[in-house]
């Protein structure tokens, strides 16, 4: 069981296959798929978000290996604007997307931190890794603002190709750390 998240903004709903259509929606935009890996098919099928939900997503979620979450505003609960998932294993344990409208605004890094206490806190893991292309300015800033430090450095395919890919990390310890000065500082 997937437990539903709120940050100040933010609803996080766990996935569930209702949420296809909007995501089918939503999705397949280049600005929103040029920097994930490249399982994800391109040119986005038209049933893409359906075979994602179904046959990738759930079935990963039922098996206790990932655990997925729609972004949502809290002030309109009904529109899903983005997507963020954890992820078992030892190189990359984060992904996540959001819709064109929304970015810019701090919402991804509001669902972040929200992510980063379920993953230490309630599933218990010691350290959080997540690699994305160089490229990837908004994402790295998200790393980089959470305390999040560089620990190497690859390459990796993605939808737009085979780019050099940054590997950043933060251990259970450091996050506490990270969020006790943050608000001391009134941040």
């Amino acid at each position: 069981m997937i437990p539903e998240g709120t940050t100040e903004r933010l609803l996080l709903r766990p996935l569930e296959i209702a949420d296809a259509e909007q995501i089918q929606q939503l999705f397949p935009h280049w600005e929103i798929v040029r920097y994930l890996p490249n399982q994800v098919p391109w040119p986005y099928p038209p049933d893409g978000a359906l075979h994602f939900c179904r046959e990738i997503a759930l079935p990963k979620i039922e098996r206790g290996e990932q655990w997925h979450w729609t972004l949502r505003l809290r002030s309109a609960t009904e529109q899903l604007i983005g997507h963020l998932n954890l992820m078992k294993g030892e190189k990359d344990n984060r992904g996540f997307w959001l819709g064109a409208p929304w970015q810019g605004q701090g919402l991804m890094s509001e669902a972040c931190a929200w992510s980063n206490d379920f993953w230490f806190d309630t599933l218990g893991f010691p350290v959080l890794r997540v690699t994305k292309a160089a490229a990837n300015t908004a994402s790295r800033r998200i790393s980089e603002k959470q305390g999040m430090h560089l620990v190497g450095s690859t390459e990796k395919d993605y939808v737009s190709g085979r780019l050099p890919t940054e590997i950043w990390e933060i251990t259970a310890e450091e996050w506490r750390a990270w969020k006790t000065r943050k608000d001391e500082n009134g941040a």
